[in-house]
């Protein structure tokens, strides 16, 4: 049941645990589930189970989970959009229980990995609030899911349409107009404020 949130979420629901827990959400856990810790992080989110997150990531190249210190400010900055829209955290936090790699030896690279991950999440945090406060963002995040905010989509975002609801719907209406999702902007208004 542990392989990600969405299973762990429905795992608690299936067994009338929801009440009793909420989830602890890891990069390296995300990225194992071929997820992005953002995904991860909105899905718990989204269901009112975000509880802490741990501080670590793994090597995406690897399939370990290798509790490795973070680094990656746009990462953490996506995550922190996440943690913020939420609301923060209710009852948890950010559990730093990273170790450093096998050949970094001295006492100093303890100091200097610790130093280093929370540096990396207070710059985040601060670049998440301020892509929050400048409105932008989540301008072009509401106009682009706008077809769930009305009609037809919001019928279904609603649970209100059938699958097969939809399926006649696509028949008499045929193939949309395509709209782009934009996201190598999305991606460069990010990176814009790091």
């Amino acid at each position: 049941y542990d392989f990600d949130a969405a299973t762990v979420i429905s795992f608690l629901r299936q067994f009338d645990l929801m009440d009793d827990f909420k989830l602890n959400i890891e990069v390296n856990h995300a990225t194992l589930a071929q997820h992005t810790f953002q995904h991860e992080l909105q899905v718990a989110a989204d269901q009112g189970m975000l509880g802490s997150m741990d501080a670590n990531r793994g090597d995406y190249q690897n399939g370990w989970d290798t509790d490795q210190f973070p680094n990656n400010l746009y990462e953490l900055t996506e995550a922190m959009l996440v943690i913020l829209k939420a609301g923060g955290f209710k009852t948890g936090g950010i559990n730093f229980d990273a170790k450093t790699r096998r050949n970094s030896t001295d006492l100093a690279d303890i100091f200097y990995a610790h130093i280093g991950g929370m540096d990396t999440f207070a710059r985040a945090l601060m670049a998440a609030h301020a892509i929050i406060a400048d409105g932008k963002y989540n301008q072009l995040l509401k106009s682009r899911y706008a077809s769930f905010d009305s009609g037809k989509g919001k019928q279904f975002a609603q649970g209100k349409l059938s699958l097969k609801e939809l399926h006649q719907l696509a028949l008499r209406n045929g193939e949309p107009e395509q709209i782009s999702g934009q996201q190598e902007y999305f991606e460069n208004l990010i990176s814009n404020y790091l």
